[in-house]
């Protein structure tokens, strides 16, 4: 609509042009001339227009009549020529203050959408230029002090929306900020030379200081150190990095130096392409501001005819022309559709940047207003609801004389020399619980059935159920069938020919599961896992997550079959996975939900990319979207109650009691309701607040 078109010089993609990827760098110099630079010096000329126009209005004030005599100074300060006076000073603000409101009637006509500017102008034009001929010589009262007043209050009701729109669409600007814009070069003789950061190519080498800001995606070569990453990911907890792991650029280094090397620049680069995914959020259109900009279009043609209907009932009635002619400026001022226009796209730059703080990528507007309707969450289970990794999760003894923590111990001092991820699990875990090692010598590997070593004098081995079936060995306990029919692997301990114990482990179920799968339920919303591993596996996962349903040994290409079966039964689905196995059923459900996609961002498969892996994030941007939806329904019920009721009030329906509504007046009311529509998106900032409170203190069992 005319109001969001217009507003698009305030809010969208030409604001942001000096945000575009720089294929040198992201630098924080390379994206200082878009958004906030072009909000900011609109609203200084607003603000320049308003004191100007407010200096030039006190003559034409101090000489109107009706002020006098409310002041009760009535004729003290008339002299010949006064009306000229006052006709020189209107004329200096209507083509001042008036200014942009023109220039934008010009742009609406020509662009065929008419809209607030238009609105706005042909309220000061007709005041203006009734007035004008009254001066001329026509007979009626002039409408001078009632012009300044109304230019007036509209250059202050757009200056503090300009202001408001400054702080809610801050989402590219802050990030653009994160990166630096110079680094510290390692040249080839160790020399540290200070470079831009646009300079840096990969394979360089850069130093980052303590405190200092990483200034490209890399990898640690030299150092250990805690990285603040919470303004790229959301992750509030400083991440400890060594040789060896991944930075990203924009991140803030903590106590270490560190020397890394640059892998990704421009728009390779994490900050970069985050930036171009918030970019594309924010401009894009979302079924709810097409509804408003029709709304906002109806109501300005409206506002066209209701004024003129004004007029014309007026005069037919006898009034006098000045009075015919202020009620239908009165109109065409309230009736503004500005609310209406700016309702939508400030909460979308709100919630858009809220969204980018906390690590939660908004590909696709439409998919994230979809997800207020969910009502069936389908969770891949390997990588997203557990670790994919095995952990320890039950040891049952098998030999009276040997605890739980000797064999584990045994266990652990074999499996120590072994690559295999079952002997990492067992590793782990001992390490966890500080473990003390016995010595083992002349380690052997048993190729598909385990390993095997000395212990004082005794061969200890850690075997597959295989082993001890080929060997004849028995073990006949009800608690290790049990934990072997939940799908878990299980391995034994044995010290020569004797069963010490059998240890069981499984993919270890993340400690955020627990939590993701009680707020979903508790927000109305079924959890469904979808994972390939046998049915005892899946079954036992559901079980310790209490899960709704799930489905079990379904082969990737077959996912998005499982979707669509949901869906016939009139479920809303929304899939999470990792975005490579399970792209076919990401596209397939009415919202697909990317998991724990680190740097890789670019997943076009997802309408919404989580960037940790983390469960409690997909109950967290539940929230935010009916948080984001509700906060579009405030600001639409406002912007279109207030025309609803204002409209009348300003053609005069009340002024048979003695209520006239004045055009400045109007004019007071049509910026308040703006202002106030500016103000309630930016509430939708306490929302952080609510999504961090999902998953404070994550508990439950660490392997299923």
């Amino acid at each position: 609509m005319t109001d969001h078109a217009h507003m698009s010089g305030h809010m969208n993609g030409a604001d942001h042009s000096g945000h575009g990827s720089n294929s040198g760098s992201m630098s924080h110099e390379g994206h200082s001339g878009g958004g906030t630079s072009h909000h900011a010096m609109m609203a200084a000329d607003f603000r320049n227009r308003f004191w100007i126009s407010l200096v030039l209005s006190i003559p034409v004030l101090l000489l109107a009549p009706l002020i006098q005599e409310f002041l009760g100074i009535e004729g003290d300060l008339d002299f010949t020529g006064d009306r000229y006076v006052q006709l020189g000073f209107a004329t200096a603000i209507f083509f001042c203050g008036g200014w942009p409101f023109l220039k934008g009637l010009v742009e609406e006509l020509s662009g065929r959408d008419p809209g607030m500017m238009t609105l706005v102008s042909m309220a000061i034009g007709v005041a203006y230029g009734y007035s004008v001929a009254v001066v001329a010589g026509l007979d009626g009262g002039t409408f001078f002090w009632e012009l300044a007043t109304l230019v007036d209050v509209m250059l202050l009701g757009h200056w503090l929306e300009m202001r408001a729109v400054m702080g809610a669409s801050s989402a590219l600007e802050s990030l653009a900020k994160l990166m630096p814009s110079e680094a510290i070069r390692v040249d080839d003789d160790g020399n540290n030379v200070t470079v831009k950061v646009s300079d840096l190519v990969h394979g360089d080498k850069a130093l980052v200081r303590p405190g200092e800001r990483v200034p490209a995606d890399g990898v640690i070569l030299e150092g250990r150190s805690s990285l603040n990453e919470s303004m790229l990911t959301g992750e509030s907890k400083p991440v400890d990095k060594g040789e060896g792991d991944e930075v990203i650029g924009g991140s803030v280094n903590g106590e270490s130096s560190l020397v890394i090397e640059v892998a990704k620049t421009g728009e390779e680069s994490y900050l970069s392409q985050v930036i171009s995914i918030v970019r594309s959020a924010e401009e894009s259109r979302s079924r709810s501001q097409n509804f408003a900009d029709k709304a906002a279009r109806f109501l300005t043609f409206s506002a066209l005819a209701v004024s003129a209907v004004t007029f014309a009932v007026w005069a037919s009635l006898g009034e006098d022309p000045s009075y015919s002619i202020g009620r239908t400026v009165s109109v065409l001022v309230i009736a503004c559709p500005h609310a209406l226009g700016l309702a939508i796209p400030l909460v979308v730059a709100v919630s858009t940047s809220i969204a980018a703080r906390n690590g939660f990528l908004i590909r696709d507007r439409d998919g994230f207003e979809r997800a207020k309707d969910i009502d069936t969450i389908v969770f891949d289970k390997t990588g997203t609801l557990t670790e994919g990794r095995f952990g320890v999760k039950a040891t049952v003894t098998l030999d009276e004389e040997t605890s739980e923590d000797e064999a584990l111990a045994i266990a652990s001092a074999l499996e120590g020399q072994s690559e295999h991820p079952i002997a990492k699990g067992i590793v782990d875990h001992v390490s966890e619980r500080s473990l003390k090692l016995p010595k083992v010598s002349d380690f052997r590997a048993v190729p598909g059935r385990g390993v095997e070593a000395d212990l004082d004098g005794a061969k200890v081995r850690v075997v597959s159920p295989g082993f001890l079936s080929d060997e004849g060995i028995k073990v006949s306990n009800s608690r290790v069938d049990e934990l072997a029919a939940e799908g878990s692997t299980v391995v034994y301990v044995l010290r020569g020919e004797t069963p010490l114990a059998a240890i069981a482990l499984a993919d270890v179920i993340r400690e955020e599961s627990f939590e993701a799968v009680k707020t979903l339920q508790d927000m109305g919303v079924k959890v469904v896992m979808l994972t390939g591993d046998a049915e005892p596996v899946a079954r036992s996962v559901a079980a310790e997550l209490g899960l709704d349903s799930f489905f079990a040994e379904v082969r990737p290409d077959k996912k998005a079959d499982k979707i669509k079966e949901l869906q016939a039964g009139g479920a809303r689905v929304a899939m999470t996975g990792d975005g490579v196995n399970d792209a076919p059923a990401l596209v397939t459900a009415d919202v697909g939900i990317a998991v724990g996609a680190g740097t890789d961002v670019a997943i076009d498969s997802a309408d919404i990319i989580l960037v940790r892996s983390d469960p409690r994030d997909v109950a967290a941007i539940l929230k935010l979207s009916r948080m984001t939806f509700g906060k579009m329904v405030q600001n639409l019920w406002w912007a279109a109650g207030y025309n609803i009721v204002a409209i009348p009030l300003a053609a005069g329906v009340l002024a048979g009691i003695g209520f006239v509504l004045a055009p400045a007046v109007g004019g007071i009311a049509m910026a308040a309701s703006t202002v106030i529509v500016a103000i309630n998106a930016q509430l939708l900032w306490r929302a952080q607040k609510k999504l961090r409170s999902i998953g404070a203190e994550p508990a439950g069992p660490v392997a299923a």
